[in-house]
């Protein structure tokens, strides 16, 4: 039986498909499991084949220190990509260091990259767009690269990726209207739903370092050892911590 889509407490939207399904379980999935690899090739082949402006996709994590594709819907993304670790510089690796997206709206125009502008003007693509992913912990782990043969098509994308990622950088008055792309809708739909599932982990080990005055990476391993020893998923966990109330009750 195909498993139904998964809407967090808190979210603003319904997760509807499957792309959106696996933003969401790469959000409340411990980020040095094993399925993390899975989740993101999962992501990468529905965003090609779902988001109508995207052209192709990769994702790029860190590995032994360096940057490196580890999913790709097309030889020529992992070539733009490459060409961005050669250089040790481009949007990808930008996106991934700051956990902000990085759009280049024009790439025949930028310079901020010459390999990288090089090697996708060379392929024929003209937009792109690397937005960040995290797991469980909350810190970014990857970066989604979105390629366009189509700066039109992809400056909507852009827009409604960054009001989920940053809605203050939303132009003066613009609001968050739905696109005439279902991908699209469904792409920032999971994005959405992946931040609520993030700030449900988050005010739990706000709650744990609070508790035991510990860093965000102990409160991380004893939430982590909360879940193992209960038998419960990572955000099942988060949401017993931070809805649980230790104050001790009159008489004790």
């Amino acid at each position: 039986m195909a498993k139904p889509p998964y809407s967090p407490p808190g979210s603003r939207r319904e997760v509807r498909g499957w792309l959106a399904d696996a933003l969401v379980s790469l959000a409340e999935t411990p980020s040095d499991a094993s399925l993390i690899d899975d989740l993101l090739q999962r992501i990468v082949q529905l965003t090609a084949d779902l988001v109508a402006p995207v052209s192709y996709a990769s994702v790029t994590r860190t590995r032994d220190g360096a940057p490196t594709t580890v999913a790709m819907s097309s030889e020529i993304a992992l070539a733009v990509d490459r060409a961005q670790y050669a250089d040790r510089a481009g949007p990808c690796l930008d996106a991934l260091d700051a956990g902000v997206p990085v759009a280049v709206p024009d790439i025949g125009a930028t310079m901020a990259w010459p390999g990288f502008r090089e090697a996708a003007l060379t392929l024929g693509l003209r937009a792109s767009l690397s937005i960040p992913l995290f797991a469980g912990a909350g810190v970014p782990i990857a970066a989604l690269n979105l390629y366009s043969h189509d700066p039109d098509t992809m400056a909507p994308l852009t827009d409604r990726v960054w009001t989920v990622y940053d809605p203050e950088r939303t132009r003066t008055g613009a609001s968050d209207p739905t696109s005439a792309d279902p991908g699209t809708e469904e792409l920032v739909s999971g994005l959405v739903e992946a931040f609520a599932v993030r700030a449900v982990i988050q005010q739990a080990l706000g709650m744990i370092m609070h508790q035991r005055n510990s860093t965000a990476e102990d409160a991380y391993l004893i939430l982590r050892v909360k879940a193992a020893e209960t038998g419960r998923s990572l955000i099942e966990t988060a949401i017993v911590t931070r809805d649980h109330d230790d104050r001790p009750t009159a008489g004790t």
